[in-house]
């Protein structure tokens, strides 16, 4: 069964990033841009919640509150871009259980969340952070961050595995550069789209045995048939 998330962040470029990632990951989201909306849901009693503490009308000081007077053992996450000692202390005192100081990867983010879900509640059941992926005799885990062929593990980088895993996702599927730039490396990117190239360029040697292929001014798909 998914774990539901209830994301509060007013910020609408990263609201929608978040929930882009937290979704693949597995996780059923929904999302608020302020704090008064955030809790008239409060009794909805969601799995976790991701707090931003600047918000343009209740601050995150106040749902938190409300949460832990809902249910006191609801597990919370608390964003801030302001005094990071403060509000980190703040948060531990009100009940927070983690904390991330803007701007942070959205990956981080993820981790973050996967693992305070596994310290709650114990082995987390979303199918993509549990699901090996098997394809061409690659064994892919997520959870795991691994790749094997039959025994022997291939080293990849943290952006090959998670190239490598939107591909196999989206197998036989056209994708373009964009598209991969704002799955894998995110919005918030500023390098060249080169990276794209390059990444698919070290996959292609470490992986030789999937097909990924270049359709010119287009983008890549890796090509699978059973």
């Amino acid at each position: 069964m998914q774990k539901k998330i209830y994301l509060v962040e007013d910020e609408m470029s990263l609201n929608i990033l978040l929930d882009k990632y937290l979704q693949r990951e597995g996780y059923e989201v929904t999302t608020f841009a302020d704090g008064k909306s955030a809790i008239e849901r409060i009794e909805d009693m969601p799995d976790l919640w991701i707090l931003d503490i600047m918000l343009p009308d209740v601050n995150g000081y106040e749902i938190i509150k409300a949460i832990k007077e809902n249910n006191k053992n609801t597990p919370v996450i608390f964003m801030s871009a302001r005094n990071e000692e403060l509000d980190r202390v703040v948060g531990l005192e009100l009940g927070s259980d983690d904390y991330l100081s803007k701007p942070f990867l959205p990956r981080e983010l993820v981790i973050r969340t996967n693992k305070l879900m596994e310290r709650v509640y114990g082995e987390v059941n979303n199918e993509s952070i549990d699901m090996e992926l098997n394809i061409g005799g690659y064994v892919i885990s997520k959870r795991q961050r691994t790749v094997f062929l039959g025994n022997e593990e291939i080293q990849l980088t943290n952006k090959e595995f998670e190239l490598l895993s939107y591909l196999v996702e989206n197998k036989n599927s056209l994708l373009s550069r964009d598209q991969i730039l704002i799955s894998v490396w995110g919005e918030d990117y500023f390098g060249s789209d080169r990276v794209v190239d390059d990444t698919i360029r070290r996959l292609r040697r470490k992986v030789d045995r999937l097909s990924i292929e270049t359709v010119y001014g287009c983008g890549y798909k890796l090509v699978f048939k059973r």
